[in-house]
This record gives C-alpha cells, structure tokens and sequence, in this order.
C-alpha cells in the first residue's frame, strides 16, 4: 500500500510565503512545528476541501520548509509544479491578480494556468469538470515568464 502524504518546498520568508500559499491561494494552515534543535520551522497547508482529511491522515498536503538559518535556492522549476484543482478557473485567476500574483500561463482555453509561489515554485490550476467557454481578458492574455 502507497498513499501520497505531502509535497515539501522550501522557502525564505514565511510572512511572504503565507502571503501566497494562504492568502492567494486559499490554503490553510493545519500545523505548524517549530524545531529548536534543528532550526527549522514546519507549516503544513491542505486546500480548503481536504483540510479534514488532512487533520487526520497528515496527508494531502503542502510542507513549507522554514530554515532558520539563511540560504540560497536555486532551480525550482527543475521541480516540477504542483496541481490544484479549482471550481472557476477564471475566478481563481482574477483573485490571485488582484491579491498581486502574475498569471504565468493564463487560462486561455478555459481551463489551465500557471503561476508561482514567491520562492518560484510552479502551480498548476486546473478548472474541475469541462472547460469553461473562451472569455477574456483571458484568451488574448500572453504567457509571462517562465511556468
């Protein structure tokens, strides 16, 4: 038996971070360890619907990796990207602009877009069910930088 837990990224600010993962995003917080000896703190995030699950398997979710102690990450799009599934993707878009994020890979097709984290992590959100229908600003919306 496998089961998927959660995906660790690191970061370098948490006052920014949660500024992203939380507030833009809409994730929320399960818990959080803060680590003396090792000098690191722990935030664990689930989307809003798995945040039960989450309480009570420590599944389902994001770890933000906290390192006391500063250091320089380089190559997060070698990671890869995460996947979120949203209700509107185009709702979803707008509130994450609005909250000051760039739409990477804009929802063109109804469908999919790209952005990232503050510490340039790629996320993927994708509309649940079929496409929503072509709209704009969207449609004509160029990619910015990298996703």
């Amino acid at each position: 038996m496998m089961e998927y837990l959660h995906t660790m990224v690191r970061i370098r600010n948490i006052d920014q971070s949660l500024a992203f993962w939380r507030d833009a995003l809409g994730l929320v917080e399960t818990r959080r360890v803060d680590n003396e000896k090792g000098r690191f703190t722990l935030i664990f995030l689930a989307a809003p619907g798995d945040v039960e699950h989450a309480k009570e398997t420590r599944s389902k979710e994001v770890e933000l990796t906290y390192n006391w102690d500063d250091e320089e990450y380089t190559g997060g799009r070698n990671f890869g990207h995460l996947a979120y599934r949203v209700d509107n993707i185009y709702e979803t878009c707008e509130r994450l602009q609005k909250a000051g994020v760039t739409i990477n890979r804009p929802p063109r097709e109804g469908r999919m877009a790209f952005v990232k984290s503050p510490d340039w992590i790629s996320i993927e959100l994708l509309q649940t069910g079929d496409n929503l229908p072509i709209a704009e600003p969207w449609a004509s919306m160029p990619n910015i930088g990298s996703w």
